[in-house]
């Protein structure tokens, strides 16, 4: 019996896929992957022979029976998932039937869309003395929001706001949080397809025009969201410097 691997993809680039994830990759005998979202060029580190499959068309059962089946006769099996696969990546779900037949599971993490997609724009997601939280969230649709985590809840802290699969309500998200407290002013990035060769868009706004701007470009699937008051801080000329550089600030390796 061998071990599945839930594997994170990274964002889209093939090359942001982690040292590890490659290397599981290239040891493995059978790979399950979603070819809704990854790219097929994270397929390349396969070794001939390796077996592949695309789950796009499956449910979670036909999901676990294929890791199953494989897993007793090959000693890798790989679920290639986009981005970070402790985000939105259903595993406790896959992983319950493995567990059950008490199968090893290992998790290699990946390269989140929100990290690649603040590093497509240039942006700093926390700020001193402006924000130090991120939260990641999303709207709710077929699958319901805990009550507690409304968006509007979760935007009333203000602080940087990393929005997931909801860029098809981005309207919606925009009437939200200005009723949350947030300007209409407020500055917006909204990243498709982040680190995707030739594919990848950034495009900036604010609250009170994003919908439209989305619109215009055709971005309606595969888009993170980005909402923080650290958003341009690179062209701010108030900005506070931070304490780690600070000349008169002591640290263990620097005096003051």
């Amino acid at each position: 019996m061998g071990k599945v691997w839930f594997v994170g993809a990274g964002p889209g680039a093939p090359d942001l896929i982690t040292v590890r994830g490659t290397r599981l990759l290239a040891e493995a005998g059978a790979i399950l992957y979603t070819g809704s979202l990854v790219a097929e060029t994270a397929l390349q580190w396969a070794q001939p022979g390796c077996e592949i499959a695309d789950s796009k068309s499956m449910d979670l059962d036909q999901v676990g029976a294929w890791l199953l089946e494989r897993v007793q006769r090959h000693a890798t099996v790989v679920r290639l998932q986009t981005g970070d696969p402790s985000l939105y990546g259903v595993i406790p779900e896959v992983a319950r039937p493995l567990d059950q037949a008490q199968i090893p599971v290992g998790i290699c993490p990946g390269v989140s869309s929100a990290f690649a997609s603040a590093a497509a724009a240039g942006e700093c997601l926390t700020l001193p003395e402006v924000t130090q939280t991120v939260i990641f969230t999303r709207l709710a649709g077929r699958t319901p929001m805990p009550e507690r985590e409304s968006l509007q809840a979760l935007a009333a802290h203000a602080c940087s706001l990393c929005i997931f699969l909801s860029i098809e309500r981005i309207a919606e998200v925009a009437k939200i949080l200005q009723a949350a407290g947030w300007a209409a002013t407020a500055p917006v990035v909204v990243v498709h397809k982040a680190t995707w060769p030739d594919e990848e868009q950034v495009l900036r706004g604010t609250l009170a025009d994003i919908a439209e701007r989305c619109r215009a470009a055709g971005i309606e699937r595969q888009a993170m969201i980005l909402v923080s008051p650290a958003l341009g801080a690179r062209q701010r000329p108030d900005l506070k410097p931070s304490k780690l550089y600070d000349a008169a600030f002591p640290r263990r390796f620097r005096g003051g």
